[in-house]
């Protein structure tokens, strides 16, 4: 068998999908389980038992013995508790898995974060089988667990994880297209959301690693001096890839074909070390699934291979951080809603929706910053080819042109190609591809999707999709109602319409751009100059995670994730207080990480230095050469003072740490490794006790 035909073979194999499902299910009971998952029909109970018997066998027969709810709480990473099929039956072992199985767990929930839905002694928490995710097999070095991906809720009802607000955000966003495409004529449908993570990624040696205890700690590097040579070249980006990475990489895809997630590009990102790689689109909720398991399989594969996966958002100062593009896209009936038509009317739908989504995120701007507001992003966010804070839209000139045109149809400059209306054969054919990349836009407009750049490498995509379908949510409603409110739709055949009703869609779409327009920029986000263009316009500019996470207690918002029941005011309110403990939490495990490094490992080096300076300069000092002492004395004063200036900054970053002052941390942690910094350029590499980017940076 051919490396080829293996690779498709194994594609799925260990994924409970459509063809476990007709073997291992009879004909009636998967026909029912595959509507569940294709239509979003709801789960018939009474095939619980069933199913799970099936899975059972199909588990059993690839090697599993244990089972788990798979679930993401609110620490941004999975969590499993592990079971054994094996029960005993009058004494005798059988190897059992029933329904109540399948579709529930109760795994203690008194240490997850709650935000204060649930105390310490109020433990129990519930797991619920999410079919529309299929259940897979994770291989351990000896053994293989059955998953089986899980929402996660309190004893309540109330969501305690990151995938029950996404599948909440799907339907609402599914009712509120529903609503508008029946205004179009469109025949009775399901709204699909779909998303491509390319997931970026630093690698080192794990030797290196082992040897930093920031990275062991806190995922990047508290002090670090430049490397002379790290992305000025900029000869790494789709580089010839080093055999070392090549093999990891195609261990990490055949792992990950093996749980169907069709992983299909691959490449040397900008920075030395830094990677990349892109799955094929997939439904969204499960991409968001499919991408906590491609985190995982980089760390694990990593590991095999004497390497590190670095998924923090910033590991090195001075080079591209890292981040997860998350591009976004919704479809009905099986057709692209972002894709440009065909035909006018086609283009009228994408218009419709190109304009709902530019009126949500500029409604909304506030909350989309906040959903990829974290520790590690804070310095990511507006360095280094990475988005600014300041939310804005990129579309491309052509189609700016045309949404200047609805907005003006009788605008001086658009004389010559006549007035637009939408709906008639005077809009202009949009290509299938009608924009540029702009990779300092956070958010832009790529041919038929949005390219959501602004999330870090390390978080999970259900936050800012659940966001996103939310604010879309509300804006495709507004605008069917007032569509509705003009009473144009339904006096044509089915794919048809009237005048009227062009008329009234262009009158509102119009409307929409003249308030919310001011969010579309096609230009430099680098530029010094667009924070204070984006405040004239009346953007929002949150700098840092405590300033933009303030969006999650505002009252309107907290109003519009209650109206869509995609989140109470309660499970608000509790994620933004496990978003500030965690953000207060990272920052000062990052401040005692710096203070202890500094104190046990960099101080001792520069005193070891200084004193063996001091000893020559002694030495020199009473022989009749000194030619050299003059140097000598200068290296003393050098490190002398460097040793002062260290010994205050430490003092003042416990000062800062012992008040509890996040902003006081970061600032002396900043001044602190500048000190530190400077010195390792002038203190001799032996004593240097961390490796140095120029070692850490460059994989052979």
């Amino acid at each position: 068998m051919t490396e080829e035909t293996k690779a498709a073979t194994d594609f799925g194999a260990d994924v409970f999908g459509e063809e476990a499902i007709n073997k291992y299910l009879s004909k009636d009971t998967a026909k029912k389980l595959q509507a569940t998952i294709r239509e979003g029909k709801p789960l018939d109970p009474s095939i619980a038992g069933e199913v799970a018997h099936g899975i059972r066998h199909w588990a059993m027969d690839r090697g599993a013995t244990h089972y788990t709810h798979w679930f993401l709480p609110m620490t941004g990473s999975t969590a499993e508790k592990h079971d054994s099929f094996l029960e005993l039956k009058d004494g005798e072992p059988i190897m059992q898995f029933s329904g109540k199985n399948l579709i529930v767990g109760e795994p203690d929930a008194s240490s997850f974060p709650s935000g204060g839905i649930r105390s310490t002694f109020e433990a129990r928490g519930y797991t619920a089988w999410d079919p529309t995710s299929p259940a897979f097999i994770k291989r351990h070095s000896n053994g293989a667990t059955l998953c089986i991906p899980t929402a996660f809720c309190a004893y309540t009802g109330e969501s305690l994880d990151k995938k029950t607000p996404l599948l909440r955000s799907m339907q609402a966003l599914d009712k509120s297209l529903k609503r508008l495409m029946k205004l179009f004529g469109r025949a009775e449908g399901h709204a699909a959301c779909t998303l491509g993570a390319e997931q970026e990624y630093f690698l080192i040696d794990k030797g290196y690693w082992k040897k930093r205890p920031d990275l062991v700690l806190t995922g990047r590097t508290l002090f670090g001096a430049p490397s002379a040579k790290g992305q000025q070249l900029e000869d790494h980006y789709f580089g010839t890839i080093p055999d070392r990475v090549i093999s990891f990489m195609n261990d990490v895809e055949r792992e990950l074909w093996k749980l169907g997630i069709p992983a299909k590009t691959r490449h040397n990102e900008v920075a030395p070390a830094q990677f990349e790689l892109a799955p094929q689109f997939e439904e969204l909720n499960l991409a968001s699934d499919h991408n906590m398991l491609v985190m995982d399989t980089l760390r694990n594969v990593a590991e095999k291979h004497g390497m590190k996966c670095l998924l923090h958002e910033k590991p090195y100062a001075g080079v591209n951080g890292s981040g997860k593009h998350n591009n976004w896209s919704v479809a009905f009936g099986g057709r692209n809603l972002l894709d440009p038509g065909n035909d006018p009317h086609e283009n009228a739908v994408f218009l419709t929706m190109l304009c709902a989504v530019i009126e949500a995120v500029d409604k909304h701007a506030d909350l989309l910053r906040a959903s990829v507001a974290g520790a590690g992003n804070d310095h990511r966010l507006g360095a280094n080819e990475a988005p600014p804070a300041v939310i804005s839209i990129y579309v491309g000139d052509q189609l700016a042109e045309v949404l200047d045109r609805i907005e003006n149809p009788k605008g001086a400059k658009h004389e010559e190609k006549g007035s637009l209306k939408i709906g008639v054969d005077t809009l202009p054919a949009i290509p299938k591809d009608a924009t540029d990349r702009n990779r300092t836009s956070p958010f832009a407009f790529t041919g038929n999707k949005f390219e959501f750049r602004a999330p870090g490498s390390s978080v999970c995509c259900s936050g800012p999709m659940t966001v996103l379908n939310t604010i879309v949510a509300e804006a495709v409603d507004r605008i069917a109602a007032e569509l509705d409110a003009a009473k144009v739709a339904g006096k044509a055949k089915p794919g048809e319409h009237t005048a009227a009703f062009h008329v009234a869609l262009q009158k509102i779409l119009q409307a929409s751009l003249k308030t919310h327009k001011r969010v579309v920029f096609n230009g430099n986000g680098y530029e010094a100059d667009w924070p204070k263009e984006a405040e004239k316009r009346g953007l929002p500019n949150a700098p840092d995670t405590l300033s933009a996470l303030a969006a999650l207690s505002k009252k309107e918002n907290v109003s519009l994730f209650e109206k869509y029941g995609v989140m109470t005011k309660r499970e608000l309110k509790s994620r933004h207080e496990i978003f500030l403990e965690e953000y207060a939490n990272k920052v000062r495990i990052e401040g005692n990480t710096a203070l202890d490094i500094a104190k046990t490992m960099i101080l001792p080096a520069v005193r070891a230095e200084y004193l063996e300076v001091a000893k020559a300069y002694n030495e020199t000092d009473s022989s009749n050469v000194k030619i050299a002492i003059d140097m000598l004395h200068g290296q003393m004063t050098e490190l002398g003072s460097g040793l002062v200036k260290m010994k205050e900054a430490i003092d003042y970053l416990q000062d800062a740490l012992k008040n509890y002052d996040t902003a006081d941390t970061l600032a002396r942690m900043a001044e602190l490794r500048k000190i530190a910094d400077s010195l390792e350029a002038v203190i001799t590499s032996e004593k240097w006790p961390l490796p140095k980017y120029r070692e850490m940076l460059f994989l052979y």
